[in-house]
């Protein structure tokens, strides 16, 4: 029968922790296109479709769970390794999150603190946006100054370049041109 609560079927926990190199079999697999994936999941959702109604229940079916879970075992090991890695940025930007979070709630105790200690908790409120905009502000100008200084760098350093690409070329004309033009007869010299 099919699990009504949506859970994994193999008894496995994470669909992108499996080796995404090889089949069921051990033979190393070629990565899926979108249509080899669209045609597993139409298989899927027709082996679910046609399954036989279980006893007395509507809504539960019976299927081959063998077939079902090859299937998926295909479909997972199938699946585009970018997809993977999507996954793994945004378990990065999660943990990031969560960090960024506890700073947040670590600065905040601290204001409540500092708050306790002073006469005006809106006074202390205000401060902190005020100076929390101020980094804003100075990281921003930071950030555009290093563009700005990389930019400039850039441009110097291609501008030298033109300039002796240029005199390059000048020279090599110059060499050209003098091995173009005929040369002088030498002087007779008496013996």
């Amino acid at each position: 029968m099919i699990d009504p609560t949506g859970g994994d079927p193999t008894g496995g926990d994470d669909l992108f922790d499996s080796d995404p190199g090889t089949g069921l079999d051990g033979v190393p697999m070629a990565r899926a296109t979108v249509g080899d994936l669209q045609t597993l999941l139409e298989d899927l959702i027709l082996t679910v479709e046609q399954a036989k109604s279980a006893a007395l229940s509507a809504s539960k079916a019976v299927i081959d769970r063998a077939a079902f879970a090859q299937n998926l075992h295909l479909l997972r090991d199938a699946l585009p390794e970018e997809l993977r890695q999507a996954r793994h940025m945004v378990r990065e930007r999660e943990a990031f999150v969560a960090q960024a979070n506890e700073q947040a709630r670590e600065i905040i105790a601290r204001a409540k603190a500092k708050g306790a200690e002073l006469v005006s908790e809106t006074q202390i409120m205000a401060e902190a946006v005020e100076e929390a905009n101020i980094l804003v502000r100075n990281a921003e100008q930071q950030s555009s100054q290093i563009r700005l200084d990389a930019e400039d760098a850039v441009g110097v350093s291609l501008e030298d370049l033109d300039e002796l690409l240029t005199r390059l070329l000048t020279e090599v004309r110059y060499r050209r041109q003098e091995l173009l033009e005929p040369r002088q007869a030498s002087p007779d010299v008496p013996y």
